[in-house]
């Protein structure tokens, strides 16, 4: 009985390596974080620094989230510079959601979560 020889690409050769699998995974993570800022940015056509001005961050910061440099970023960050352009983020688990927002208190950035009824 022969067994029957299936292709598998280069890519799919190399994620069965776990280093490279972990590496990969981590980067893609990174990359889609600057993807997500950057759509954000170009749907509510905000330059760099009106939202770093808005943020009250550095455009250097913002650049580097975008050209994906920065590979963290506060939470408190993220949700701010989303509520800049316009949108709203939320948690869902079944029929229960949750809004998160950034609220400044005693001029500090702090999350807020409300819960809301689906």
């Amino acid at each position: 009985m022969k067994k029957s020889k299936t292709a598998t690409s280069t890519f799919e050769q190399a994620m069965q390596n776990p280093a490279f699998k972990k590496a990969f995974d981590k980067s893609y993570k990174e990359f889609l974080l600057s993807e997500l800022l950057i759509a954000l940015m170009e749907d509510d056509e905000t330059s760099v620094r009106e939202i770093a001005e808005k943020a009250g961050l550095s455009p250097t910061l913002i650049q580097k989230i975008r050209s994906g440099k920065q590979t963290d970023i506060k939470m408190t960050n993220f949700v701010n510079i989303a509520q800049i352009c316009g949108y709203k983020l939320y948690l869902e688990k079944e029929e229960e959601r949750i809004m998160i927002e950034d609220k400044i208190v005693h001029k500090k950035h702090r999350l807020n979560f409300i819960q809301l009824s689906v």
